[in-house]
């Protein structure tokens, strides 16, 4: 099977191109510099030149911040350039992989959620990916829409975000006795390796087209999350956890936004738990 991999350089992206080749795929993986997501006719181009069996994008613009200072940005690369990709693996006959996220839901379900329940995301960054979502779909109709919640993985993190959420605590309590953390917010953080891991199986398994939720089993909070992370890595700083709710922020966010794997675990796809991902890359920054 042939794989035509966008976005290699990212936190996903890197471990999505060693899974798939060590799984005796052909890849063929292009980065920002390489191949301009927003570039229409070079994009065509590319792939009807290599003839794939399948397309990954593994891009995005997911800075939540900035997606409302510069929302016409946000949409064209979460939905117009989705859009595109899936116009393309349409006319060729081509499998097409997409990411969303959890940020498509307004947290007020009280649980974790799955394929079935209703989005209604909150900011300009989760109504540009359910726009990506629905544009696949409408699209494409050998697609998967893969549903995710707060990545991590690697040295260096997403470059976009100067590394990710453990790799920043880390940063912050250096020299420091206490951090504050939010505890309000409840995730389903998911460690890229992982990820990677459960879209390899989903392509092999290939079950009906549609929506999919991937993330590490189990629910925590940010603080939870940090506090065991920094147990795992010996590290002394003390986790703060704090409310946030009534704060003014300048966006909103879903405060119990993680994911239920429901149909995945049905073809028998099942994620580690998220404690045992995070021993995992704590002991692989170690090394």
């Amino acid at each position: 099977m042939k794989i035509f991999l966008i976005g290699k350089n990212g936190q996903l992206g890197f471990f999505l191109e060693k899974t798939l080749r060590n799984n005796k795929f052909q890849v063929f993986s292009y980065g920002r510099e390489d191949l301009d997501i927003e570039n229409f006719e070079k994009i065509k181009s590319e792939i009807e030149s290599r003839s794939p069996d399948v397309v990954i994008n593994a891009t995005a613009y997911h800075l939540v911040e900035q997606c409302e200072e510069n929302p016409e940005k946000a949409f064209i690369v979460n939905a117009v350039a989705v859009r595109n990709l899936a116009k393309i693996c349409k006319e060729r006959k081509i499998i097409f992989v997409t990411y969303s996220t959890d940020y498509v839901f307004d947290g007020l379900l009280g649980h974790a959620y799955d394929e079935n329940n209703e989005p209604n995301p909150l900011q300009v960054y989760g109504v540009s990916k359910l726009s990506g979502e629905f544009l696949t779909r409408n699209y494409c109709d050998k697609s998967f829409v893969i549903r995710t919640c707060g990545v991590y993985g690697g040295k260096l993190g997403s470059r976009s975000k100067k590394g990710n959420f453990i790799l920043n605590i880390m940063k912050q309590a250096q020299g420091k006795k206490t951090l504050k953390i939010s505890s309000e917010q409840i995730v389903s953080p998911t460690y890229a390796p992982d990820l990677a891991i459960g879209t390899l199986e989903l392509l092999k398994k290939m079950p009906p087209f549609g929506v999919y939720h991937l993330v590490n089993d189990g629910t925590c909070s940010w603080a939870e999350f940090a506090t065991e992370a920094f147990r795992k890595a010996h590290i002394k700083t003390k986790i703060i956890p704090i409310d946030r709710k009534g704060m003014v922020e300048s966006v909103r966010k879903p405060l119990f936004s993680a994911l239920k794997n429901k149909k995945a675990a049905k073809i028998g796809i099942v994620l580690p738990h998220w404690k045992d991902a995070l021993a995992r890359y704590i002991k692989y920054l170690s090394v």
